[in-house]
């Protein structure tokens, strides 16, 4: 029962023990006596009934007032005093209850600041001790910190499901100018904690990446690791290697990945000098190539045989420049940046494409041990597997055998054969699959357009395709020459690595393995406050109408992931309102016109906002105000921010309805939070995120535990009425 009903019942309490007693002796005296008498009580009492009544009401308004003190000094004193103890036990320590009223609960009041002090002189005693122990866990993650942030090379850790949770410096200026190809603060919406990579890489070519992982792990490789090169839309050419972070170790199981390692290195520039580089070799060949020819016309035509000297000269430089081109071609296909891969990786690997993709049976493969070949192993999959794909529909071929073997010993070339029984292939047939565009390419991959041929992908690896026949087994095959590599060395570790651990990297969050939401790829209902992510957002209008043309000039927002507000990750944005910006409100939130003239226009703004909260639920105080702002926009933009919503004034009226305020000042007195920044709109998303990450431990006292139960919560009480 709520204090409020109690205070309605104890009034007509007093009302019936006012009239009550009266009432009933009259009535007992009226029933017994003879009507002469009942006359003459009449007769008697009615002249004075509003005098009665006056006194009557009188006593009733006395008493009311004299119960509203006691409910007052007593109830409400007592539930304030409640609310205060339970923000002392958990948001704020150094709270202490006020001592007034009366007494009693003056007395009460005080043994309560009493027994909070001792609990803190408790707790310091405690937390001296737990920090002693975390010394030397903090020393290893700072070193860890440290060695990431000093890393030259852009480092991204991420869970199996591409989840971002860790990545230093160099990746978030990496990622950050990838994601602005994409238009106007995509950086800011896209990279950041809890993010996905997969919104910055082709989600295929990772997929690719860890099952080569995983095979290598399987094997009980120690050097596991996978490459790829890609390029951007904006035309930036990337090298990208895949390490594996394992799982746990246990006895007599393999071992699993539980996410992976990227490292970005852009290559656009050593491409474009690889380009010139060869470009400038084969013209100077040519063109030394074309002097000789005419040198040895010149001799030709006088009759004259061309000097001995001279003739070894020319034979010397011709070996010469055919050595230069030779160089050129082994040095790998400048027009596309290809990796060394292993050759039993790329044969698992298409092992088992074409059994998830085509649902053909692959008899026991042939493969040389030690094979290394320069190629684009995402590529070159799927030419396989579309080569099989054709020989499927085609020609009803249901049994494949892979093989790859070196053409002799010490050769440059490998062969990648697809071996089947029985049926011929006509060669004009392996021709037209060569010019056919491969239609069992991924889709969606940057690297390639969506003509794609055949023919494409072997001219990037310089290599050929053959028809051939095995005549003794009754067999064919379809040979893909490509280039072979030397066996990568492993380098010895550097020794005596020194790193800084005074360092740190801003952009980590070392707790993401154990999250238990981290794949969602919505916003669940049912999830724990404290697993959920969330964007919290203000936002400064030209007034306070809405409805009446008022128009949003700022834009702020903050994460809030695993627990953590991530000041690095925000949108803080000035917004063009097209419109004047209103003289009383410059004192307020100090935006002037000549700020916001050029600023981008809220058509703009609003979609990377929108991107920004993608997947989070929203967090505004009094949020009804800027859910206005944004819902009216929602038919310019066309898209609907139909996320979750939680006000932290809506919640501060579930976690102490006994609180006169709700304003975010007085939140933040209660809860011991200093309020810096106050109307910006940044400054405002960066409070009220405190606010609310000091209110999920309230709400589970409570037991509020999901986000369910809060906007339940947060229906009952008439602060979510309002509405603008």
């Amino acid at each position: 029962m709520s204090a409020r009903t109690r205070f309605l019942l104890g009034c007509v309490i007093l009302a019936l023990l006012m009239t009550g007693p009266f009432l009933l002796t009259a009535l007992m005296i009226f029933s017994d006596a003879p009507p002469v008498e009942r006359d003459a009580l009449l007769q008697f009492i009615v002249p004075h009934l509003p005098l009665g009544t006056l006194m009557t009401a009188l006593g009733f308004v006395l008493g009311v007032f004299v119960l509203r003190n006691l409910f007052k000094h007593y109830v409400r004193s007592l539930g304030r005093m409640a609310e205060y103890l339970r923000l002392m036990l958990s948001a704020n320590r150094e709270l202490r209850v006020a001592v007034e009223g009366p007494p009693e609960v003056r007395d009460l009041a005080t043994a309560a600041n009493d027994l909070a002090q001792r609990r803190d002189e408790l707790l310091d005693h405690v937390d001296r001790r737990v920090a002693d122990a975390k010394a030397s866990l903090a020393e290893e993650r700072n070193r860890l910190a440290a060695l990431m942030s000093e890393l030259t090379h852009a480092v991204v850790v991420c869970t199996l499901d591409g989840r971002i949770l860790l990545y230093n410096n160099q990746a978030r200026l990496q990622l950050s100018a990838l994601a602005s190809e994409g238009g106007l603060m995509r950086s800011a919406a896209l990279v950041g904690l809890g993010r996905s990579i997969f919104t910055l890489l082709d989600r295929n070519r990772i997929a690719h990446a860890l099952e080569t992982l995983g095979g290598q792990l399987a094997r009980g490789s120690t050097q596991a690791a996978a490459s790829f090169a890609t390029v951007t839309p904006g035309g930036q050419f990337l090298r990208v290697q895949l390490s594996p972070v394992r799982g746990p170790a246990l006895e007599g199981a393999p071992v699993e990945l539980a996410g992976f390692v990227v490292s970005l290195e852009n290559i656009t520039l050593a491409h474009r000098q690889a380009l010139q580089r060869d470009q400038n070799i084969r013209e100077l060949s040519e063109g030394m190539q074309r002097g000789l020819a005419v040198l040895r016309q010149l001799h030709q035509q006088d009759g004259a045989r061309i000097p001995d000297p001279m003739a070894n000269e020319i034979e010397t430089m011709e070996r010469q420049i055919d050595a230069a081109l030779s160089d050129v071609a082994s040095a790998g296909n400048a027009d596309w940046p290809l990796e060394d891969v292993l050759g039993e990786d790329l044969l698992a690997a298409l092992r088992r494409q074409i059994r998830s993709r085509l649902e053909l049976d692959i008899s026991d493969d042939e493969v040389e041990p030690g094979l290394c070949l320069r190629a684009d192993s995402f590529l070159l999959v799927h030419a396989a597997c579309y080569l099989a794909r054709r020989l499927r529909d085609d020609y009803d071929v249901s049994d494949l055998r892979l093989r790859l073997m070196r053409e002799e010993a010490q050769s440059p070339w490998i062969y990648l054969d697809l071996i089947w029984s029985g049926v011929v292939v006509s060669s004009e047939a392996v021709m037209g699959w060569e010019l056919d565009s491969m239609s069992t390419a991924a889709e969606g991959d940057a690297s390639q357009g969506e003509g794609t041929s055949l023919r494409d992908v072997l001219a990037r690896h310089r290599g050929a395709m053959r028809l051939g026949r095995e005549k003794a087994a009754h067999r064919a095959y379809i040979r893909l020459v490509l280039q072979a590599v030397e066996l990568p060395t492993v380098a010895a570790p550097a020794a005596n690595l020194e790193v800084s651990i005074s360092s740190r990297p801003e952009y980590y969050d070392f707790d993401l393995f154990a999250s238990r939401d981290a794949s969602a790829s919505g916003v669940n209902l049912d999830a724990r406050l404290s697993d959920l992510s969330y964007s919290v957002f203000d936002t400064e209008t030209t007034g306070l109408e809405p409805s009446e043309g008022d128009e949003i000039i700022q834009i702020g927002a903050v994460r809030i992931f695993n627990g953590r507000l991530l000041r690095q990750e925000v949108i803080d944005q000035l917004v063009d309102p097209l419109i004047r910006v209103k003289p009383e409100g410059i004192p307020i939130h100090g935006i002037t016109q000549e700020m916001v003239r050029g600023q981008p226009d809220i058509k703009t703004v609003l979609p990377v906002f929108h991107a920004y909260c993608a997947e989070t639920v929203m967090v505004a105080h009094n949020a009804a105000f800027d859910m206005r702002f944004l819902q009216i926009k929602e038919s310019v933009i066309g898209l609907r921010f139909d996320q979750p919503v939680l006000d932290t004034l809506v919640l501060s009226a579930v976690i102490h309805p006994h609180q006169e305020s709700h304003k975010l000042e007085s939140i933040c007195e209660r809860l011991g939070i200093t309020v810096i920044g106050r109307h910006t709109a940044l400054g405002d998303a960066f409070v009220t995120g405190e606010v609310f990450l000091k209110m999920i431990p309230l709400l589970a006292d409570m037991g509020i535990f999901t986000l369910r139960q809060a906007v339940e919560a947060s229906r009952k009480t008439w602060q979510a009425r309002i509405s603008y």
